[in-house]
């Protein structure tokens, strides 16, 4: 996923809410632009092991799928997810035998697949998955404005990871 601009300032709801998710998907691709395996897997916050920018990537690729396949859609888990009934609530961030590259492409193909998937859906499209069921169902505009939150969150936590890895800083691509 190349850098994708801001949203026009005055676009209509739905291409606001897309495009300010765009662009902080970009921006994932784009903090861990040079990053080698080693420094990728790299466990910098003592207190976060599992914060490294592999584990960040593995992690949003499964908060994408969560939303926008279990949640939306009501696409039944049939294992694929990492998670299990009784395993770690963090398993999706166990990554340390995966390339950067592998898990960048899963994570743009989910960012498609979610975009494909939302593409006609209005707004106000309410979950069929398990929360649904459960009588918490939300809509797909809360969806949209929590993985705009969730993302940029994490992409924040890519930026100070990648800084204190080797200094580089910012949101343009490095050289």
């Amino acid at each position: 996923m190349t850098q994708v601009q801001r949203p026009p300032r005055t676009a209509d709801e739905r291409t606001q809410l897309i495009g300010w998710l765009d662009l902080q998907r970009s921006f994932v691709r784009m903090k861990c632009t040079g990053l080698s395996e080693e420094d990728a897997h790299r466990k910098v916050l003592p207190t976060s092991p599992l914060m490294t920018p592999a584990g960040i990537v593995s992690h949003l690729r499964w908060v994408e799928y969560t939303w926008f396949q279990l949640g939306l859609m009501g696409v039944p888990d049939t294992g694929q997810t990492p998670w299990t009934e009784d395993g770690h609530v963090d398993a999706e961030m166990f990554v340390d035998d995966v390339p950067i590259a592998q898990l960048l492409d899963e994570y743009d193909a989910e960012c498609a697949r979610s975009n494909e998937t939302i593409a006609d859906l209005p707004l106000d499209t309410l979950e069929k998955g398990p929360w649904a069921a459960k009588g918490e169902a939300a809509s797909l505009r809360f969806a949209l404005c929590h993985m705009i939150e969730e993302t940029a969150r994490h992409v924040g936590h890519l930026d100070i990871i990648r800084e204190l890895i080797d200094g580089v800083k910012g949101y343009t691509e490095p050289e």
